[in-house]
Formats: structure tokens, sequence, C-alpha cells
């Protein structure tokens, strides 16, 4: 994997905080290998009030071709991003960036189609599901967007935060059945934890685990910390589940050509 590596590799490094948990790294290097692309993706530890000078440093090194962004850096580096995709104005959040021609960032979110194919290819079927979501974040606002447009009939969208909720709800508004709604999966086909709960050990469930039943497809954002209790509950449940790692495979095979300019 490092034979390539020379004066001309083009970096890509992944910013976040924490940024142990992150598979992206050797997984893009892979890709870019197997593209034939002379390309390293990089982690970088970047706190939160360092991320402006971090951006200023970056954007001088030439060599940096583009940005993999997560936690807590998606909603404030857009402020960075000179164009972005339409979701990503939208909602004023990027996953992702890759130099302009001028050498300014061209901003996207793919998060939210990265979601909804790691639930198809698990054998979740959206068109025309009653789904529940739970979280309203940046990450939570992008699924949103991509489980309206593969055709969910309803979308159900739970959030502690009401006035982030209240503002997702807004964006959403003419695009389709969207309410705000309970933690209460009853009657959903599909349920799907957008929130970093799960992370912890003691983090509660982000549905009621008894209110699950062997019809409903469970999806689960988190990462890098094994089987989630909502994946084990949703399994014991009898439930088809897709969890944050499928989520993960499903990015890195559409990132490379957002990258590439593809």
């Amino acid at each position: 994997m490092l034979e390539s590596l020379s004066g001309e590799t083009r970096l890509y490094p992944i910013i976040g905080d924490p940024i142990i948990y992150v598979k992206a790294p050797q997984r893009l290097t892979a890709k870019f290998e197997a593209r034939r692309h002379n390309g390293v993706c990089l982690p970088m530890q970047v706190r939160g009030g360092d991320l402006e000078s971090v951006m200023r440093g970056l954007s001088l090194i030439p060599n940096v071709d583009g940005l993999l962004i997560t936690m807590p850096h998606k909603i404030t580096t857009f402020a960075y991003c000179a164009t972005s995709s339409e979701t990503s104005k939208l909602l004023g959040v990027v996953s992702v960036t890759r130099r302009n021609p001028d050498g300014s960032w061209h901003g996207d979110m793919l998060d939210g189609l990265a979601f909804v194919a790691a639930q198809k290819k698990q054998g979740a079927q959206l068109e025309g599901a009653r789904v529940l979501q739970i979280g309203a974040g940046g990450v939570g606002s992008a699924i949103a967007i991509a489980l309206l447009d593969a055709g969910v009939s309803k979308l159900i969208i739970h959030d502690t935060h009401q006035a982030r909720l209240a503002n997702l709800l807004m964006l959403l508004s003419g695009r389709g059945r969207v309410i705000a709604g309970r933690p209460d999966p009853t009657g959903c086909d599909v349920v799907c934890n957008a929130t970093p709960l799960g992370m912890s050990a003691d983090d509660p469930l982000p549905v009621p685990a008894h209110l699950l039943t062997s019809s409903m497809f469970v999806g689960d954002v988190i990462a890098g910390h094994g089987m989630t209790p909502l994946i084990q509950a949703a399994q014991a449940a009898g439930c088809k589940t897709a969890n944050g790692v499928q989520m993960v495979d499903a990015v890195m095979e559409i990132m490379p050509d957002f990258l590439l300019g593809k």
C-alpha cells in the first residue's frame, strides 16, 4: 500500500475528535490503490476550537486534494466551503470536501446516501415504508432527506433537542409526510438510530427494546464500538438489521468517486 508513496502522493486527511475509532484511512487508501490513484487518507485529531487554524493550514497545502469530515466538525466545516451540493446547502453540513479548480473547497454530505444504501443492501424495503428516525442532527438530517428520496410513505422524527427538530421539520416541509413524534416504533416498518446513543456502554436505548417486533427493520449509524445494544435488542426480537460498519462500507463505495471528481 505504501510502495507508491512519494512526493507526488495526494493527501486526503480525515479530521475529527475523537479520531481513534475511524476505519476510513486504510480502507480509502486501498480504494485509491485499486483505482491506480496515488492517494493516501490520513487521520488527524482536530479539536473544535482548532478547526479554523487547521482549515487555514490545509488550504495552503496544495497536495491536499480532499478532506473527510467527522464529528464534531460536520456543521462548522460547511462555512469553509465555497461551493457545495444541494443537500449540504439545505442543511449547512458536510461530510467530505474536494478541491475546486481555484483551490477552494466543494462540500457534500454523503452520510444519508450511505445509510440508505446500507439499509437496502441488508434487506430493508423503504419505498412506501413508515419510518421512525431518532435524531435530527447533521447526520440525521441527511438521512431524513435520503429516506424521503427513497420513497418512504411517512417519516416520524424524534429528537430531545426541540429547536433542532423544529428546524429540520421546517427544512423538510413540502418534501413528503414528515412529522415529529415520540420514540415509539409501534406500527413502523423501519426504525433508524441517527444519534450517538450506543457509543457508551451506559447509554440508554434510542427506543424501548420491548416495542421492537420481528416485522421491523432496524438501522444504526454507530460504528467502531462493536454490536450496539440497539442492534442486539433488534436481533433478539427477530428484526433484520443494518449497523454502522455496513454504513461505512457503503460510504467507502461512494466517497472515492466524489473525491476524484467522478
